[in-house]
């Protein structure tokens, strides 16, 4: 049996940022969709298995958020429904239903980047994760790249009320 290696801080910090620079990526493509930018990737064993980005307009789907995509995608990918060796990485706190479904699929870990005031269910608002009356615990690491995570949802609503605007001005 191959001996198991313990990351450094440094190391797991700069494993979380890569990982979540994919996340931001998927952002960016969910936007260019029209989209809420919201991305996530599920990592396991160091790898990226499954990507997902909001996609709820374009489907006319409420369980159409990015990481609900992605932990689906997992699950096809490794042909299984407990993924208790997978990361989760989102932009944003995930909500109840995402919370919840990182918990149905025994999730070892979720790493986020803005926390969402509104709707975060991992520390915000709810502490889904850590609710031992539950089956199933998980870590969760929250604001990593919180800054950049934040700015993208910022801009996108920031253009979307100026659009709105613009949009509702008489032309003379």
């Amino acid at each position: 049996m191959e001996p198991v290696f313990e990351q450094s801080a440094d190391e797991k910090l700069e494993d979380d940022e890569r990982f979540m620079r994919a996340a931001i990526e998927q952002a960016h493509l969910a936007e260019l969709d029209g989209e809420v930018p919201i991305g996530a990737v599920v990592v396991c064993q160091g790898e990226i298995i499954a990507e997902g980005r909001n996609h709820r307009e374009t489907d006319q789907d409420p369980s159409a958020h990015a990481e609900f995509s992605a932990i689906m995608q997992a699950s096809r990918e490794l042909e299984r429904w407990r993924l208790p060796d997978c990361t989760v990485y989102v932009t944003l706190e995930p909500c109840i239903m995402c919370s919840g479904l990182m918990h149905q699929a025994r999730i070892g870990r979720c790493v986020y980047g803005a926390p969402d005031p509104k709707a975060g269910a991992l520390g915000t608002l709810y502490q889904v994760h850590a609710d031992e009356r539950l089956n199933h615990t998980f870590e969760v690491t929250s604001g990593v790249l919180q800054d950049e995570c934040a700015r993208l949802l910022k801009d996108f609503f920031a253009r979307k009320r100026s659009q709105k605007n613009m949009s509702g001005r008489k032309l003379q």
